[in-house]
């Protein structure tokens, strides 16, 4: 979002775009109800979702670990033996990948259970915890912490990790997704809204040491593991490789009933060139 917040390229953008901020699951609600005309959503919620395309280029991916998508269970518990997960439920996509793992490779089939992410809370409910976002990312930056203050010793299962070990292919969370009606009711081209993004994208790569002076003063994270999260744990470009990973992701969560078959995706501007 980078040129959407910073001059020069913020004034020029703002003739075009209104930015509204909330949860990617809230982003794709409020596509599905022609409330917003872009979005940046789970992946998931494009397998429910009719009537979008996908901006080429742009993703949140991870190649192998991402630190802030993690299943919590007590040391020493099979997987094979969780019978239910306490999940924070802001991404679907998550969500989803977890049920595959659950389902193709860990032989269990556990109830999931939508919880506040709070990581005792979920534990002291259920057999294990699924986290997102900040909430991952404190739980690992505190996980000594907490193991000398409770004397109990967790396991923090990085799950971008675990589909890269087990399928070979990216960890796809999110992409931007367009509504077609929208575009065929704007006067800027669907190149040009590609464009915007990819651009954007790219400056705010040029900016990440900005990035992390910002975040370092929001979230009680150290400036070191910021810049490491945005550059060593999360990839920015929708490229073959995450292709090949959303491919496998859909037809996966088909196969274990987790979501509607995709056939095929739809690209703006009939494109999936990563730009």
């Amino acid at each position: 979002m980078w040129d959407f917040e910073h001059e020069p390229e913020q004034s020029r953008l703002a003739e075009h775009y209104s930015i509204h901020r909330t949860m990617p699951s809230e982003c794709a609600a409020q596509l599905e109800k022609g409330e917003a005309d872009i979005g940046l959503i789970p992946i998931a919620s494009y397998a429910t979702i009719a009537g979008l395309s996908i901006l080429p280029g742009c993703t949140i991916a991870s190649m192998d670990r991402v630190r802030s998508i993690l299943l919590v269970v007590r040391a020493g518990v099979e997987l094979s033996r969780v019978r239910t997960v306490a999940a924070d439920t802001s991404s679907l996509t998550s969500l989803a990948y977890t049920q595959i793992l659950f389902h193709r490779y860990w032989s269990g089939t556990p109830e999931f259970v939508p919880h506040a992410p709070d990581l005792e809370t979920m534990l002291a409910r259920c057999d294990a915890a699924l986290l997102i976002g900040d909430p991952a990312l404190l739980a690992l930056e505190r996980q000594g912490e907490r193991e000398q203050r409770t004397g109990e010793r967790l396991e923090y299962i990085d799950l971008a990790h675990e589909w890269r070990e087990r399928t070979g292919t990216p960890w796809v969370s999110a992409f931007w997704a367009v509504r077609n009606k929208a575009l065929s009711e704007t006067s800027r081209s669907a190149a040009l809204v590609a464009q915007d993004f990819i651009r954007s994208r790219d400056h705010g790569l040029e900016h990440i040491e900005d990035i992390t002076a910002e975040w370092a003063s929001r979230i009680p994270m150290s400036p070191e593991d910021i810049r490491a999260y945005l550059t060593d744990n999360i990839h920015y470009v929708l490229d073959e490789a995450c292709l090949q990973g959303m491919e496998m992701f859909f037809r996966y969560a088909e196969e274990c009933g987790v979501l509607p078959a995709v056939s095929e995706f739809k690209w703006v501007g009939n494109s999936k060139s990563a730009g």
